[in-house]
């Protein structure tokens, strides 16, 4: 068979497994159709397809079919993470600034505590050699996979908030609050992160042409039909993910920069939301097998559950830690405190899409790496059967 028949076998399992797994088993409670999508991914890769029918998985997923899905792969979470940037509003936490700050830093701050602790613990040699990057300093490690404990999805927030009807309610919007300023830190520390001395003169260089070119864009946007548009912010999402890339930051590091200078009012609301969920169900499940295709075992299936577990102890523990303190300052009512901390624990998307930067610039391991996707799937999966009952007792309390 030739490599466009393999490719296009790869995208039936792509498409077709997830889907009957999630429509046949009825996991929507416990697991949506991307979080299927991703556990697949998982079982698709080398850990486990690869080690269980190692000549079929050699025969699919050989090189020139890996990278052929490679590239859907890199368009789609380009697109994705564009997306997120512009649709992130900041408007409204401005109006509540003091509720937003004092909740959103200790949402991401003792998350960030407690993950800092377990990722020294995982590098300090008591489970093993293996989990850094070739590339990575201690403190970048340290710093990445403690911003990884403290990540809040907000695509998936906003997904799992319409299943559970509270979007649009105030305590909705207040969520989106909270996970839209952890959102910009998340970028920023991300941009420190791989920030490299060798090529500052390149990193000023993007940000300061980004600057400018922003401005002008945005003057250009509010200038042209509506229907020019789209057109206009793609070709600057990619301008901006090149120049990104090109200065050592990371094209989805870009990808975010672009989307956030862009007004959400220039679209129609309807078209973006429509846009996103296309994205997630025509591309995204292509990304989601090259995650799996990137997992690694190779320190011991029980070393990595076990780092996953410490992970996901610390991610939980801290954001439902910080949110509670949050609320006793603020006086919120009982029982809310524990919601938002579960709402916002949530990982998925971005904190994959992060991780995978963190992989491609060699800042932590492929074991590493599957550790914290097993701790993202986790973490998601925890959050609807656990939210439901809480909100049920909240409007029977206020009814």
């Amino acid at each position: 068979m030739n490599t466009t028949e393999i490719y296009l076998i790869a995208m039936g399992i792509v498409f077709t497994v997830p889907y009957l797994i999630w429509r046949l088993g009825r996991t929507e409670q416990v697991a949506p159709l991307v979080v299927v999508q991703i556990i697949t991914g998982i079982l698709l890769g080398p850990g486990v397809l690869g080690n269980l029918f190692p000549a079929y998985y050699q025969f699919v997923f050989n090189p020139s079919v890996v990278q052929s899905l490679n590239g859907v792969a890199w368009w789609a979470v380009m697109l994705f993470v564009f997306l997120a940037g512009i649709e992130l509003d900041l408007s409204q936490a401005w109006v509540a600034k003091k509720e937003s700050a004092l909740t959103a830093g200790l949402a991401l701050l003792v998350p960030l505590i407690f993950g800092a602790a377990a990722a020294s613990f995982i590098n300090s040699g008591q489970m093993g050699a293996g989990w850094t990057g070739p590339l990575a300093k201690d403190w970048q490690f340290t710093t990445g996979v403690a911003m990884s404990c403290a990540v809040t999805a907000l695509p998936i927030l906003i997904l799992l908030m319409e299943k559970l009807e509270i979007l649009r309610q105030p305590l909705g919007q207040r969520i989106l609050r909270y996970a839209s300023l952890d959102d910009i830190a998340i970028w920023g520390v991300l941009a420190l992160i791989l920030m490299d001395w060798e090529r500052m003169g390149k990193q000023v260089f993007f940000l300061l042409a980004f600057g400018v070119l922003s401005w002008v864009l945005r003057r250009l946007m509010k200038a042209i039909p509506a229907a020019d548009r789209w057109y206009v912010a793609l070709i600057w999402l990619i301008v901006c993910a090149l120049g990104a890339d090109w200065s050592g930051l990371h094209f989805m590091v870009g990808a975010f920069l672009a989307g956030v200078v862009i007004d959400a009012k220039w679209f129609d609301q309807a078209q973006m939301d429509l846009l996103r969920k296309h994205v997630l169900l025509v591309m995204m499940p292509v990304f989601f097998l090259s995650t799996g295709l990137k997992t690694n075992w190779a320190i011991g299936g029980t070393l990595v559950f076990v780092a996953a577990a410490l992970l996901l102890l610390a991610s939980v523990a801290g954001k439902l830690l910080g949110v509670r303190l949050a609320g006793r300052i603020l006086g919120w009512p009982a029982g809310e405190a524990s919601v938002i901390g579960w709402l916002l624990q949530t990982k998925a998307l971005i904190m994959i899409i992060f991780a995978n930067i963190l992989l491609d610039k060699q800042i932590i391991s492929s074991a590493t790496f599957t550790a914290l996707l097993l701790m993202a799937v986790a973490s998601t999966m925890l959050t609807t059967p656990v939210v439901s009952p809480k909100l049920m007792r909240m409007k029977n309390q206020s009814a």
